[in-house]
């Protein structure tokens, strides 16, 4: 439980915080919520991030720090829902990743959709690699790809020939695998249950048919929005309809 501290990224926090006109107060009350987190003062360090992030401030460390907040505060699924967000700006941060996967062991439900474990295997990279490190790779073997291009028609080196035609099938690998990662996170939308326990139901009332129940911090897919209502996919064959403020977008 040691990794449950806050991170040191304050003076990168306050830089960011520094570029808005109200630099001075989004700073004091980050600090607020840092000295309420040291004092295991949980709700008053989760109000503090929290108006942080409703104002706008979009950091990777600040949501992770209010998933140790909630996490701490007996909220798995808020805890959850601000992990995920983190996971989407810093997928690398090992500390991060510690602490996500220890929320997991404490839900209730089952991963719903899964991967087959072959494409897992097939395409290993896009498992291993977080987006941010495929779409560098992509760019740096479109760079490597170009000047090799350069050397070759330069020089007429027929040598150099196999190792661009490797290069080029690497670089259309990984530049396909970032374009994909991009359009599932553009057209993709999951979200986290947030209360201890929910209904899904085949319509918008009480009174409409409970089709399967569903706990806190379990992830969904977002088929369908409406004012007030969420038609959500947990299996293939598990889809239905939960209120707006049973579950947090991520």
């Amino acid at each position: 439980m040691k990794r449950f501290s806050l991170t040191a990224a304050i003076l990168w926090l306050l830089l960011t915080l520094a570029a808005s006109a109200t630099a001075t107060q989004s700073a004091r009350t980050f600090m607020d919520g840092t000295e309420a987190y040291r004092n295991g003062n949980w709700p008053a360090a989760i109000a503090a991030f929290e108006s942080l992030a409703d104002a706008g401030t979009d950091n990777g460390k600040l949501f992770y720090n209010l998933g140790n907040a909630y996490l701490k505060n007996d909220d798995l699924g808020r805890a959850l829902l601000w992990y995920e967000r983190a996971l989407k700006r810093i997928p690398d941060d090992p500390d991060l990743r510690f602490n996500y996967n220890y929320a997991l062991t404490l839900t209730k439900d089952e991963r719903g959709e899964r991967e087959s474990p072959l494409l897992r295997i097939l395409f290993f990279w896009k498992y291993q690699l977080s987006p941010s490190t495929v779409r560098w790779i992509a760019i740096l073997l479109n760079a490597a790809l170009w000047i090799a291009l350069s050397v070759l028609v330069i020089r007429k080196k027929r040598l150099l020939r196999p190792s661009v035609l490797l290069v080029a099938a690497a670089s259309v690998v990984f530049s396909a695998t970032a374009a994909f990662n991009y359009v599932e996170t553009a057209r993709i939308r999951q979200a986290v249950i947030l209360p201890e326990k929910v209904a899904v139901r085949s319509g918008f009332t009480e009174s409409a048919t409970q089709l399967f129940v569903l706990h806190a911090g379990t992830k969904v897919r977002v088929e369908r929005e409406t004012d007030t209502h969420l038609l959500v996919r947990y299996t293939e064959d598990k889809i239905g309809w939960l209120k707006k403020s049973e579950a947090g977008i991520i």
